[in-house]
């Protein structure tokens, strides 16, 4: 079984990695022409979740647009998905969706059986989810930077919610504790839902769900919305300034969706797989559906989706390190 360290030097395979997506071959635009002639494979996550979602709009969109029908495969568990994908011929009939959490997984299990890096080529970058920094509203705070003094004032007497350890409202909570040099407890629970009810009720003080789930329980006054954690402010929250520009300046932690093939799928394929998706995340039915489900579409090239894995590999991997998040 092939075992990928994520304490090894990733880095440095980067530069090889993409030189051997711009190189794959042989192919032509040929190839490209005169693909597909069969039906396409999505593979992507249970039923219901943001990677299912993105997988079957792409689908159906693509579906419309190549002649050919794309079939959505649903699998459990993300690295299910990504070993069945790296083991996939690179023909250009296996696509896969999934989350951030395929490069950022290997950081959270001592083995994983499949590379991130090595294993899959990008398409395109699908959107993204920001969370939103919530509090219960007994919590004697009403701006972020109170809550960052009052969390100073008191330290390890509050607590931060989250899913699974090792998702992304987890990951958020972790990178605001650190940047503020605040010590707040983590408290994990089985679901979102459930650590959600908790900070309802005022069993724990502090959360980062996702706009979904946190802004009608804001607009019921049960929670506390301070901040969302995206770069730039964001159409899904509102009126609520960012996390950076509210004291924490470079701060950004979102859920991000996108699409690969696997590693050697010719470049000429690649690339048209590209146009094609990108082509169905600009149609504005498309967008309105993406953000009814609390995601934005950030499409990009193929290199953009490898800069941004890089990236975030090399910035929220030491966050996991730091924090000795292991994955359940």
């Amino acid at each position: 079984m092939k075992k990928w360290d994520a304490r090894g030097t990733f880095a440095a395979t980067f530069p090889a990695f993409i030189a051997a997506v711009l190189a794959a071959a042989p192919a032509t635009e040929a190839v490209a022409q005169n693909w597909p002639a069969k039906p396409l494979r999505m593979l992507t996550a249970e039923l219901g979740g943001g990677s299912d979602l993105s997988a079957r709009l792409i689908a159906a969109g693509l579906s419309g647009t190549i002649g050919q029908q794309v079939i959505v495969d649903n699998r459990v568990g993300g690295v299910i998905i990504a070993e069945t994908a790296a083991k996939a011929a690179p023909d250009g009939y296996t696509l896969f969706t999934y989350s951030s959490t395929l490069w950022l997984i290997p950081f959270m299990r001592r083995e994983t059986p499949y590379d991130p890096v090595k294993d899959f080529a990008p398409v395109s970058l699908i959107g993204s989810s920001p969370m939103v920094l919530v509090t219960h509203p007994s919590v004697a705070a009403t701006s972020m930077k109170e809550l960052i003094a009052l969390a100073k004032a008191k330290p390890g007497e509050l607590n931060f919610a989250s899913g699974p350890s090792g998702a992304i409202p987890h990951l958020a909570g972790e990178l605001f504790k650190a940047m503020a040099g605040i010590d707040i407890v983590h408290i994990g629970y089985k679901g979102v839902g459930l650590a959600v009810t908790d900070v309802i009720g005022g069993r724990i003080q502090i959360m980062f769900p996702n706009a979904s789930a946190a802004l009608p329980q804001v607009k019921a006054g049960r929670l506390r919305a301070h901040a969302v954690s995206s770069a730039k402010p964001s159409a899904l929250a509102p009126g609520l300034p960012t996390v950076a520009e509210s004291g924490l300046p470079g701060y950004e932690c979102v859920a991000m969706y996108a699409v690969f093939v696997p590693a050697k799928t010719p470049a000429a394929l690649v690339n048209r797989l590209n146009r094609e998706v990108v082509q169905v995340l600009n149609r504005p039915d498309i967008h309105e559906k993406f953000l009814s489900a609390s995601t934005e579409i950030v499409a990009s090239s193929p290199q953009g989706l490898a800069d941004t894995m890089k990236s975030e590999m090399a910035r929220m991997g030491r966050v996991i390190k730091a924090a000795n998040i292991r994955a359940e």
